[in-house]
């Protein structure tokens, strides 16, 4: 029987933001709201947390949480996720959402529209999710990654730069651009595969390993969500922003 598996990567470095899983939101470490987060999607057969980090591996244990050590030299979240499908056994058939460590914020229902759209497209890979840009700023940011679909809701490509662009140049941008969300859900199949693919020229260059899935021909399933996914947490102002939300506001996401 298929089952469904969510993934919590959590690594203690962090460029801009270190020992972020562990960081205090309103006294409790985000990589706990997270989980407890997740814990909240009835239908989840199994929910962990991967680390590559003791004391994450012991925040999580000591709260109840499943958890599993990885290891420190994974180039990618995705690889991370195929050493906890392999090292736990989950089937080829399974279903394993990568949830994000830094946003504790992420609504259930985006959790579950994801892999329900994995379910219901056989034919592709993964799936994953998008929101219209209505900021040309934002269109214009490298750090915000963008998606063209075509017309069966399949990713095209992703990329950092302004896609699509507008060949005769205007002061607006495409009304129909997009930006992706970091949420995805695998077949346990594909993450398998994935490890033993190369990294292609594109993901080389843009820094997307979704764009690895691209260039080996699979196809991924890509829908607009259905409620607005919260900022994660980059930034010590990020975690100064949600420390300064109301804990019954927290609560409420």
């Amino acid at each position: 029987m298929q089952k469904i598996h969510l993934v919590i990567p959590a690594r203690y470095q962090s460029t801009r933001l270190p020992a972020k899983p562990l960081l205090p939101i309103h006294g409790k470490p985000m990589i706990l709201w997270t989980a407890e987060k997740a814990r909240r999607v009835s239908f989840a057969d199994t929910i962990c947390v991967a680390t590559d980090d003791e004391r994450i591996y012991q925040t999580c244990q000591e709260a109840g949480i499943d958890v599993l050590m990885t290891d420190t030299t994974h180039p990618s979240g995705t690889d991370r996720l195929a050493q906890v499908a392999t090292q736990l056994g989950f089937a080829d058939d399974d279903i394993v959402v990568n949830v994000q460590g830094d946003e504790p914020l992420i609504p259930v229902l985006l959790i579950e529209q994801v892999v329900q759209l994995l379910l219901a497209k056989p034919e592709c890979a993964m799936a994953t999710l998008c929101e219209p840009i209505i900021d040309k700023t934002q269109f214009l940011q490298t750090s915000v990654v963008k998606v063209v679909l075509d017309n069966a809701n399949r990713a095209l490509y992703f990329s950092r730069s302004p896609i699509p662009h507008w060949r005769d140049g205007t002061d607006d941008f495409p009304w129909q651009a997009l930006r992706h969300l970091g949420l995805y859900a695998y077949r346990v199949r594909t993450l398998k595969a994935f490890t033993k693919w190369q990294q292609g020229v594109l993901e080389k260059l843009e820094s997307l390993e979704q764009l690895r899935v691209l260039e080996h021909g699979e196809q991924i399933a890509c829908e607009i969500a259905k409620v607005q996914l919260p900022a994660g947490v980059d930034t010590a102002e990020d975690l100064q922003r949600l420390n300064a939300m109301p804990l019954t506001q927290l609560l409420a996401y």
